[in-house]
């Protein structure tokens, strides 16, 4: 790490790699059709994208009555129709999931996509129609728990020797899963988080990258599209960094908005981003920022690359 000229502790990971730019999808509403997503991530590939995210939900929220597809089956029909981008669900909650159901899964995508596999997690949101009401406990301590055993279990199996494990809500006996990942030293692991939650980025410093949130409900169930404001961005980056004990490169996401037009405005603002320790600027296409037809455009015109 090196320290900016505020005195902020900056990630090395950005120094020498190329930003990259990803788009992230909700797979529900217009987005809510298998075949769609395959289409839109075709089309995010030859616009130059560098990869393609889906958000992982079960109901969205409350009252929400349009279409839901699966993620993981919809990334599996991804990845066998693209060849170069870098695909996920950007996150999934794992609490609600089984862990070794999850490693495998993963470790099947990672191999039918050739290493192309980001495991984004969180604890998911809203926990009312995400957890409470398919009987699952949407306390955030416990969710938190389950999270954090989950990961140590995937990384456990995806070892590939004999794993055993004894936690509060897993435990694993004298397992081995093979395949392993096509990756090393493993599926790259990227944590969600809402800043400035501290313990989401304590989680985070111990993978491979992070992805921290900001998109606000309003009383009129409207979305507005907002970014964490760069100082706090840094801030972040900083907080995260300073608790990294490993020297393997770690990814800064964000969840941006850009115009598209090539202009200066995209450029100062994905710049301002980078400076702070960006890695990956994921562009969020959604029915609340625009219709699909003005998504498909975004998509068609490309990143806003620096």
């Amino acid at each position: 790490m090196h320290d900016d000229d505020r005195g902020n502790r900056m990630p090395e990971s950005r120094l020498n790699r190329p930003l990259k730019y990803a788009l992230s999808v909700p797979p529900h509403g217009d987005y809510g059709d298998p075949q769609f997503l395959v289409t839109l991530a075709k089309e995010a590939e030859d616009a130059g994208w560098d990869g393609f995210f889906l958000w992982d939900h079960l109901a969205f929220m409350r009252g929400f009555d349009g279409p839901i597809v699966d993620p993981w089956i919809s990334l599996a029909a991804i990845a066998a129709s693209t060849t170069r981008i870098r695909l996920g669900p950007m996150v999934t909650p794992l609490a609600r999931r089984r862990p070794w159901k999850v490693a495998r899964e993963t470790v099947t995508l990672d191999h039918l996509s050739q290493g192309r596999l980001i495991l984004g997690v969180g604890l998911g949101y809203p926990a009312d129609s995400e957890f409470e009401d398919f009987g699952e406990d949407g306390d955030e301590r416990v969710r938190a728990e389950k999270l954090d055993e989950a990961l140590d279990v995937i990384e456990g199996l995806w070892s590939g020797k004999s794993f055993s494990y004894a936690g509060r809500h897993f435990q694993v006996r004298d397992c081995t899963f093979l395949p392993r990942p096509v990756q090393e030293p493993r599926i790259p692991i990227w944590v969600g988080g809402y800043w400035p939650n501290r313990q989401p980025f304590r989680r985070a410093a111990r993978w491979d990258g992070v992805l921290p949130g900001r998109l606000s409900l309003e009383r009129r169930r409207t979305w507005t599209p907002t970014m964490i404001p760069v100082d706090h961005y840094r801030e972040m980056a900083s907080f995260v960094s300073d608790r990294r004990t490993s020297d393997a490169h770690f990814d800064f996401a964000i969840g941006g908005y850009s115009d598209g037009d090539g202009g200066p405005a995209d450029r100062d603002r994905v710049q301002t981003y980078a400076d702070a320790g960006l890695t990956w600027w994921v562009e969020n296409l959604h029915g609340f920022r625009g219709d699909l037809p003005q998504m498909r455009r975004r998509i068609a015109l490309g990143p806003p690359r620096l």
